[in-house]
């Protein structure tokens, strides 16, 4: 096969498999797989397509539901150095809801517009999914075996519980993934601009905990004329307000520390982590790389009390998305007694444990190599998820869990303000660079 060059870089995947990531993240998004929660989703029809991409190309897929309809697909393609550890890649197939009356094209179009495709999962994340397809079967055509075993999952149910998906695979069918020490996924390796002619690749060793919680206020129910002393809503209001108003201590991981160090090199600063807050606003736009992720958080979001306005009722309730840090849920449980007191009860409503993953392992040395070959102009930095992913139910299985779905991004492309946004799309290009560097780092992985 003749190859080609790409900013000088050896150009591996062949030119089908460029046609085919883009071809396949729209038809994907074509495929709507919207997850509302509860129940409400069917991921079937992109899993059939999927496995359908798979089969095509002589890998055997296994088609998996704990629920009708709520489909995972899962395979294993054989390296060449059996006694090598196991490496699982996957991605979602479920999406988040889209009002098509607030987007600029359909949100299930799959349009592909003046080279960039349009559409929800176009960043999360239809799009791993398509480039996963693509380089495997790029392989296929090309006769490439990894060095060690690669597991691919396509899942179901990750934009809510994960219980019908990764959840599901990690407690009913772990034997698929015997062998599996790491796992690379969404959200790491995209190009994040410093508005000042610096480029950074972040690549995600660590995510928080989830800590969804639900508050129940009680109190004495009565007239709405009355002095009520005992009123659960305004107790739950205190609650609520004393939540959102806390001020979390700082709780540096080993993966924030080294997202700082990092960072601070690049723009030659003294790393100083006694005054992190200051720190921050020395790196300017690029603080936004960590600062979420250097202490716990609690945001007030739903809130439950009433049925008429005279009367006052005996309960309410509130909602809060909690995020918690590796190491640090002991104090952030503790935290919560003390903030919600003694009229408040609080339970988790969703938890998930917090992650962290080294930076100094040869898997992170090859996921940076790979995007340094075809960005050789970027800085690439580790980072900490503030939100989650299914690396969380994985882990239960022993699997260290990294973020990374590479795509070189124009400057002003705000990638992160499209997860779960509107006119979410990721450019052609994107894609292409996607599919080069996950082809490099998994063939030598």
């Amino acid at each position: 096969m003749t190859r080609a060059t790409t900013g000088g870089t050896s150009e591996s995947v062949d030119a089908r498999a460029l046609d085919e990531v883009v071809r396949f993240t729209s038809e994907l998004i074509r495929i709507d797989t919207t997850n509302r929660g509860g129940g409400d989703c069917r991921e079937r029809p992109a899993a059939e397509y999927a496995a359908a991409r798979l089969a095509e190309a002589g890998i055997e897929p296994t088609l998996l539901e704990r629920t009708k309809g709520r489909t995972n697909v899962v395979a294993r393609i054989a390296g060449t150095d059996p006694s090598a550890d196991a490496l699982l890649v996957h991605g979602h197939l479920d999406v988040v809801p889209a009002e098509a009356a607030d987007w600029s094209v359909h949100p299930f179009s799959g349009e592909v517009r003046d080279g960039v495709v349009w559409g929800r999962g176009a960043v999360d994340m239809k799009n791993m999914d398509a480039m996963i397809l693509a380089v495997v079967r790029d392989w296929a055509r090309q006769g490439v075996r990894p060095r060690r075993d690669i597991v691919l999952a396509f899942t179901a149910d990750e934009e809510a519980s994960a219980e019908d998906g990764s959840g599901f695979l990690a407690d009913r069918h772990a034997a698929l993934f015997e062998g599996c020490t790491e796992g690379v996924s969404e959200s790491g390796a995209f190009t994040f601009h410093d508005g000042a002619g610096r480029q950074f690749y972040p690549i995600a060793a660590g995510e928080r905990g989830t800590g969804w919680l639900k508050l129940t206020a009680r109190g004495r129910a009565g007239h709405g004329s009355k002095v009520n002393r005992e009123n659960a809503v305004t107790r739950l209001a205190e609650a609520v307000t004393r939540i959102g108003a806390h001020e979390w201590p700082l709780c540096l991981t080993p993966t924030v520390r080294a997202a700082l160090t990092e960072l601070a090199a690049v723009y030659g600063i003294e790393t100083d982590l006694s005054d992190v807050d200051a720190l921050l606003d020395k790196l300017g736009p690029a603080a936004e790389l960590v600062e979420a992720t250097v202490r716990n958080s609690s945001n007030p979001t739903m809130l439950d009390a009433g049925y008429k306005v005279n009367v006052i009722p005996g309960q309410a309730v509130a909602y809060v998305d909690g995020r918690f840090l590796h190491g640090s849920e002991d104090e952030f449980r503790s935290t919560l007694d003390r903030l919600t007191g003694p009229d408040v009860d609080w339970e988790f409503a969703h938890r998930e444990v917090a992650l962290q993953a080294p930076v100094d392992s040869a898997t992170y040395a090859g996921m940076r190599a790979a995007v340094q070959e075809f960005a050789p102009e970027g800085h690439v930095v580790p980072y900490c998820m503030s939100g989650g992913t299914d690396a969380k139910q994985f882990s239960r299985l022993g699997i260290t869990g990294y973020g990374f779905a590479p795509l070189r991004l124009p400057e002003g492309f705000d990638y992160q303000a499209l997860f779960h946004g509107v006119d979410e799309r990721v450019p052609v290009e994107a894609l292409h660079f996607g599919v080069r560097v996950l082809d490099r780092f998994l063939r030598t992985a």
